[in-house]
């Protein structure tokens, strides 16, 4: 607890300096590199359970996404996402030509394709989100109701936890602890009212709802991932609370979410 406490602490704070005082230029830094570091985790547990990955395009092509989607937006180059995300696919396919046999080919190409879009592209959303109108109060309010339905999961799981949600996924995991931190993003939500400009009370439990929601589903993703790679954590340099993977997994579906809630809805009021 004491680890968790103090990682998590130096987290915030980094994360407080990096969104609100430090320059856009920057923020991608930090994005590209949690992507680079979590795609590196992906491919490592894939690889250590025996299964053939492309590791190193995997994890340099997605680095790329990140990049690509800051220099569109700053106005450096068109919109060259859709085009990259093709080319890469292409280039997983032309890998497997050039190998001196077939196995695995097929888990190879998926795995690969997988963590890009799972890890790397739907993370890179945090970047779209950055660049709306008060982008840097959007992201807030992201990180405030995702993890704070992280930490009402972990304390009330701790503490009142009695029933286990889904065992063979995550033997800790409990329906009390679920449903503390499905409650505590709706909280969350109407604490973070002010970062959300134009947000109605109706906005307020949506958002809870939904980010609360596919919070949880995120958390699980990556257990699932976890447990069929035999591993407790996908890495141990955070301590207290693992990797980066470890860090951000339930961030990988509430981003996206929100950034299209935002783009297509509440902007438009």
């Amino acid at each position: 607890m004491g680890r968790r406490t103090i990682t998590s602490s130096i987290l915030i704070l980094g994360v407080y300096v990096t969104i609100f005082f430090l320059p856009d230029w920057f923020f991608c830094f930090v994005i590209t590199a949690l992507i680079g570091l979590a795609l590196s985790e992906f491919f490592r547990m894939v690889s250590n359970k025996g299964i053939f990955v492309y590791k190193y395009f995997g994890t340099l092509t997605g680095i790329l996404l990140p990049v690509v989607i800051y220099l569109k937006y700053g106005g450096f180059v068109p919109d060259l996402e859709p085009f990259l995300i093709v080319v890469i696919s292409l280039f997983v396919f032309i890998l497997q030509f050039i190998r001196k046999d077939n196995s695995q080919a097929l888990s190879g190409i998926s795995i690969t394709l997988l963590g890009i879009l799972y890890i790397s592209w739907f993370f890179s959303f945090i970047l779209r989100l950055k660049y709306l109108p008060h982008g840097a109060f959007l992201i807030a309010f992201l990180l405030l109701v995702t993890k704070g339905g992280d930490t009402g999961a972990y304390f009330i799981g701790s503490l009142a936890g009695r029933h286990n949600l889904i065992p063979r996924i995550s033997p800790k995991k409990t329906v009390e602890g679920t449903l503390g931190g499905f409650f505590s993003s709706i909280a969350a939500a109407f604490l973070g009212k002010g970062l959300l400009p134009g947000a109605s009370t109706v906005d307020l439990i949506i958002l809870g709802v939904l980010l609360g929601s596919l919070s949880q589903i995120g958390d699980l993703s990556e257990s699932l991932i976890k447990r069929d790679c035999q591993v407790k954590d996908a890495a141990g340099y955070l301590p207290g609370l693992g990797g980066v993977l470890d860090v951000i997994d339930s961030l990988l579906f509430t981003t996206p979410i929100f950034y299209f809630y935002v783009s297509m809805y509440l902007l438009k009021k």
